[in-house]
């Protein structure tokens, strides 16, 4: 299937318009969210020429924005000579059709959750993170469908021959069916994906190391991170949703336990629930993490508003009870000052630079007691011939003694709750 795209793919950039709106109560300042909107419409490869907003209590049923100000987005379009019009709000199959006709064509107009889906499906690599992608994008096309036909619904209305088939219908109609088959088979080729995630989750498990995921804000520098603690070589650009597909690698801490450690998708405001749900499969990555690091850019003055975000996706994903730990990256871009208050402010947290490797020791301390944390303290007599299970108490455990008999070793070791059942037959008092 190719690209779903709503962009093109020119070589010269489409001209954008920016339209947002400011809610009453609203978690973000509509300016704000127009900057970040800006940030994704650059992602995609348009530029930014203008943007207008409107305070609203509610939107408006016909077309979200008053209609005076659809007749001052028209002129706007129209002096700038817009390509597209973005809306910072999601837009009803009826509200994009209206505004559409009252714009006029050429120009388009898509909301946020479309300019998303285009971004993602650009970015896309691996057959599953196309797979998903695809799904949303098929997902938020069906319920649009009706306008693409109503040029035949017109012809129909003249009577005459050819108005007796119900041309314009039926071939909404046929085409409704296809992409319904076609979300019906990306969900069971999906499903069994999902499985084979299972099965290499499950031989993670059974090597009983421990699973760190990392969550965070797009661009917040989690590829960065993963790169500068095992040398991945993950695609760390500034751009919103560079890296889509997870990444796993298997790391080291001081005193030589093994744990892995998986890049996920990031997050932003107004996620479209549609991609939540498409991506589930990956984000069970962070489901069936032992610990998720929580990646904040600090150097960005919406942070705060960014952790709440993630934490918001993380309880949709039924991740929010998960034990976690909040790392604000890139301290170097911050001053001493400004650092300090935000120690004060935030004492559980570890303050870390992926791209200078300050504060590294205090990660790396931290990573460790939490992975011994749940640990148990356990004197086993382990016979030579295990010498495999012998092997995964010193690289996930901490050893405490040793002593050499001669039917094996008695080792007392604090060691994950999974690798004292494995120990439990050879265990001492």
């Amino acid at each position: 299937m190719s690209r779903f795209s709503f962009l093109s793919t020119a070589v010269e950039p489409e001209r954008a318009i920016l339209v947002g709106v400011e809610w009453r109560d609203a978690a973000w300042p509509v300016e704000r969210s127009l900057d970040e909107l800006e940030r994704l419409a650059d992602t995609a490869g348009a530029v930014v020429v203008g943007r207008i907003s409107q305070r609203l209590d509610r939107p408006v049923p016909k077309s979200l924005i008053g209609s005076g100000k659809v007749e001052e987005l028209k002129s706007l379009v129209h002096r700038l000579d817009a390509d597209v019009v973005i809306f910072d709000e999601d837009l009803t199959p009826a509200q994009q059709s209206h505004l559409e006709r009252t714009i006029g064509e050429p120009t388009k107009i898509i909301d946020r959750t479309a300019l998303i889906l285009d971004i993602f499906g650009l970015h896309a690599t691996t057959r599953e993170g196309r797979l998903q992608v695809q799904l949303a994008q098929l997902q938020y096309l069906l319920p649009r469908l009706r306008g693409m036909w109503s040029h035949l619904a017109k012809e129909q209305t003249r009577g005459g021959i050819g108005s007796r088939f119900g041309q314009g219908e039926s071939q909404l109609e046929v085409d409704r069916r296809l992409i319904r088959n076609r979300i019906a088979a990306l969900r069971r080729e999906l499903r069994e994906l999902e499985k084979r995630r299972g099965v290499q989750a499950k031989s993670r498990i059974a090597s009983d190391s421990f699973r760190i995921a990392l969550a965070g804000y797009t661009n917040a520098g989690k590829s960065t991170f993963l790169n500068a603690l095992t040398g991945a070589q993950v695609l760390a650009e500034d751009k919103l949703f560079a890296t889509l597909d997870p990444t796993t690698r298997a790391y080291a801490l001081p005193g030589g336990r093994s744990v892995t450690i998986t890049d996920t998708v990031g997050f932003i405001q107004k996620l479209p629930h549609g991609l939540v749900e498409a991506f589930k499969s990956t984000l069970s990555e962070v489901l069936g993490a032992d610990l998720i690091l929580k990646v904040i850019d600090i150097s960005d003055e919406d942070h705060e508003r960014q952790a709440e975000a993630v934490d918001r996706v993380l309880d949709e994903i039924g991740a929010g009870e998960r034990p976690s730990v909040t790392v604000y990256n890139k301290i170097d871009l911050v001053d001493s000052d400004e650092l300090c208050a935000l120690r004060r402010r935030h004492p559980q947290a570890i303050f870390f630079s992926a791209l200078t490797k300050e504060g590294l020791d205090e990660l790396l301390s931290r990573l460790s007691a939490e992975a011994a944390a749940t640990d148990r303290l356990i004197s086993a007599d382990i016979p030579y011939r295990e010498g495999t299970l012998l092997k995964v108490v010193r690289e996930q455990g901490s050893v405490i003694s040793e002593e050499f008999h001669g039917e094996g070793v008695r080792i007392v070791a604090k060691v994950p709750e999974r690798i004292a059942g494995a120990l439990a037959r050879y265990a001492v008092e």
